[in-house]
């Protein structure tokens, strides 16, 4: 893979937008399953494919062991976490790493809603 190309850009550019565009509307302080609801609905309005908390099955010597599931997964492309805190966390980029380990999936989006506005990582997977 080459690392100095960005991933499906233009539907990162669009799922970023719709982050941005509801914390304009509801701002900081609610709860994350609010976030998820209006980030659904938005994505519905952008006609925007996705999967809500798609279940990914983790296997350890072709057993099933657990399960993971994903806040969203956009056009079956990218996992999309959304997150209400303060600041970024390293657990949180740990926890969607292991999500695309388990999956598969090349890109992750992690979105934080913050007091100061979205904050937003892009995490890749380089396996």
């Amino acid at each position: 893979m080459d690392e100095t190309k960005i991933i499906y850009p233009e539907l990162s550019y669009k799922i970023i937008g719709v982050a941005f565009k509801i914390f304009n509307e509801i701002g900081f302080g609610m709860s994350e399953k609010f976030y998820q609801k209006a980030f659904a609905k938005e994505l519905d309005k952008e006609k925007i494919s996705y999967e809500k908390e798609k279940c990914i099955k983790l296997n350890y010597q072709d057993q099933n062991i657990g399960s993971y599931f994903l806040d969203f997964l956009i056009e079956d492309k990218i996992i999309v976490e959304l997150k209400v805190r303060p600041r970024f966390g390293y657990v949180h980029i740990r926890q969607v790493l292991s999500y695309l380990r388990s999956s598969g999936y090349k890109l992750a989006i992690l979105i934080y809603f913050t007091r100061d506005g979205v904050k937003y990582r892009r995490i890749i997977n380089t396996k």
